[in-house]
């Protein structure tokens, strides 16, 4: 079985709820805020199951680099938007080397599919 579109659409959902809980994570104030703290465990739970499922049709390594890859992108945005978390010169690099990463494993690899 080879990735889809759909296994792309699920990893897409994984990563969602994978940003929205580490966002929380920090909200959470070291888990001493319980709604937060909640969000949390329901988000990271729900970003398993759906990781859980991509790895039906796509190998472990290449969905968690493009999973986690997506993630730090995302986090390190928010981070930037919403915490007015600055990032210095070395991190946006770093940044971009990730997303030629994920680029590289998606246009020129055949190791998404099993």
């Amino acid at each position: 079985m080879s990735a889809t579109l759909g296994t792309y659409l699920t990893l897409a959902i994984a990563v969602a709820f994978e940003v929205v809980g580490t966002t929380f994570l920090q909200a959470s104030q070291q888990f001493t805020r319980l709604v937060p703290t909640v969000m949390v465990a329901v988000c990271y739970g729900a970003a398993f199951y759906f990781l859980a499922q991509v790895l039906k049709t796509m190998p472990v390594g290449v969905a968690y680099a493009i999973w986690s890859g997506l993630g730090i992108l995302m986090v390190s945005a928010i981070g930037l938007v919403v915490f007015g978390q600055k990032l210095d010169l070395p991190a946006v690099i770093g940044l971009m080397l990730i997303v030629a990463g994920i680029l590289v494993v998606n246009l020129f690899s055949n190791a998404t599919t099993h």
